[in-house]
């Protein structure tokens, strides 16, 4: 006989449901489980590997993103050739007259144009090149490198390693705009190994930052000789070359004052430049420039006695592009109960310990020349 089916209700039924389900919900949780396991496991590896290529994951902060850019894309026209200039036209960059010989021209042409600082020529760091940085300025350099407006650089180039044990540490160059003084800052770096020596270059690319704009007065003539010129000299001890446009020169004395707002001109790394009342008389021992302020009523030639000889103020001033009106960034003051006395042929001479400046009678003026203690 055939036997009744077991009924769908029967306890021996729902066992073997209970048993399926329990069997189901073990698997689906090992697989969980397991699936967490790797993948925690996976964010250690990654965790890891991170960390040995010296990356760091932060926010995606489109600014700090464009500084890096430009950090990395200017050290690659920097390092890549030997650069070029552009001068400048009639109306616009006259392209005809480009070269690729830029470190070849003074500071006043390339200050007249444009110039990318390329600094390796047949794969090496050019010594002519880096000397060369002195006749560009902060600016020009970094509208060269293709800069964003706002951003302004750091740029240092030492030896690291050498065989001669008093060069290692040296600055071949350091100059540009601190990294304190901005509010977001990225570096590039590459090393270069030639001629028995490492030599490492830093470009720092800053947002915003001020720039390191020092000049000072170093010697002033008030009294010359015979039918020569009254001379104020001017030091650049910046790495970087430095435009005047900002400065000005102010002079008070008892029968009032005059004030010089400079409109262009600049000034090399390391560097003097001299304004006369007559650059065909000036002597210079070896300013980077003669400026001719003849035309300017604020020296005097001969008999024509602009700087007041007996006594009187000069003031080095400068004037921030946010600001209306200019501060003082090196006064120095003669006659009365507590200045200097010059006679005919002496000059004002500033001797020079590191920033600070004493000011002496000098016998023997040295136009274009400083002196450092």
């Amino acid at each position: 006989m055939r036997q009744p089916l077991q009924s769908p209700n029967s306890s021996n039924f729902m066992r073997g449901v209970e048993v399926c389900s329990l069997e189901r919900d073990n698997n689906a949780l090992t697989a969980v489980i397991e699936f967490l396991s790797a993948f925690a496991l996976f964010l250690m590896i990654l965790t890891a590997f991170l960390s040995l290529a010296q990356l760091q994951m932060g926010s995606n902060d489109p600014d700090v993103d464009r500084i890096d850019r430009a950090a990395v894309q200017g050290m690659d026209r920097l390092t890549s050739d030997g650069g070029w200039f552009v001068p400048m036209g009639p109306d616009s960059l006259d392209y005809n007259n480009s070269t690729s010989e830029w470190h070849l021209l003074d500071a006043v042409s390339l200050d007249n144009g444009r110039v990318q600082t390329g600094l390796v020529s047949g794969g090496i760091l050019d010594e002519q090149r880096i000397e060369a940085l002195r006749n560009v300025s902060e600016e020009n350099m970094a509208l060269g490198l293709g800069l964003d407006i706002g951003f302004s650089l750091y740029l240092s180039i030492s030896v690291i390693e050498s065989h001669n044990a008093s060069r290692v540490g040296v600055d071949l160059f350091s100059g540009g705009t601190e990294r304190s003084t901005a509010t977001a800052s990225s570096s590039a770096n590459r090393q270069f190994s030639q001629n028995g020596e490492i030599l490492r270059v830093i470009l720092e690319v800053h947002r915003g930052g001020q720039k390191d704009n020092d000049l000072y007065l170093s010697e002033v003539m008030l009294r010359p000789i015979s039918l020569g010129p009254e001379w104020i000299e001017i030091y650049n001890p910046n790495d970087f070359a430095l435009s005047l446009r900002g400065w000005s020169l102010n002079h008070t004395s008892a029968d009032g004052g005059t004030n010089l707002l400079f409109q262009d001109g600049v000034i090399s790394g390391h560097s003097t430049v001299l304004f006369t009342g007559d650059e065909s008389s000036q002597a210079s021992d070896g300013a980077s420039q003669i400026i001719d302020l003849s035309q300017e009523s604020f020296l005097g030639v001969g008999s024509i006695n602009l700087l007041n000889d007996g006594k009187g103020v000069l003031s080095l001033r400068y004037t921030q592009l946010d600001q209306a009106r200019p501060y003082d960034v090196m006064t120095v003051q003669w006659g009365g109960e507590d200045g200097l006395f010059t006679s005919l042929g002496q000059s004002m001479e500033a001797t020079f310990n590191g920033t600070q400046a004493s000011w002496a009678v000098q016998t023997s003026p040295t136009p274009g020349t400083i002196s450092s203690s």
